[in-house]
């Protein structure tokens, strides 16, 4: 049997960015490196059956790979490759910018004089 094709268009394009964003968080606080469609279904809003065909295009794109090992019902399962990494490292970087920026008066420059005295009056950066 054909696996059906995924729709294509802009919900299309946010789902496969959800997944690699999902995928690269959980790769990142080693929670798992591979990860099957049903894994994936607990993080995204979207059906185990509409996640499989998107992890396919992701292969396809070289941006995931089959991994070893199945779930359950002998689900494949799929790691991102180093340019999957990447690009979902970017992607996720972009979503939560807001959130982990340095913040008024917050400096992100360890070798700052405020970062050993802990006076904001001692940064040499402009804070807005």
């Amino acid at each position: 049997m054909a696996v059906p094709e995924p729709p294509t268009g802009p919900g299309f394009l946010a789902a496969l960015d959800e997944i690699l964003q999902v995928m690269y968080w959980l790769r990142g606080e080693r929670l798992a490196d591979a990860v099957t469609a049903g894994d994936l279904s607990r993080w995204l809003g979207l059906d185990a059956d509409a996640i499989g065909p998107l992890l396919g295009r992701l292969a396809a794109s070289g941006l995931a790979q089959p991994a070893e090992g199945r779930g359950p019902g002998g689900a494949p399962c799929y790691a991102l490759t180093a340019a999957g990494v990447r690009e979902g490292g970017r992607r996720f970087a972009d979503e939560f910018a807001d959130l982990t920026r340095p913040g008024h008066y917050e400096c992100a420059d360890p070798d700052c004089e405020c970062q050993r005295t802990g006076d904001p009056a001692d940064c040499v950066h402009q804070h807005a």
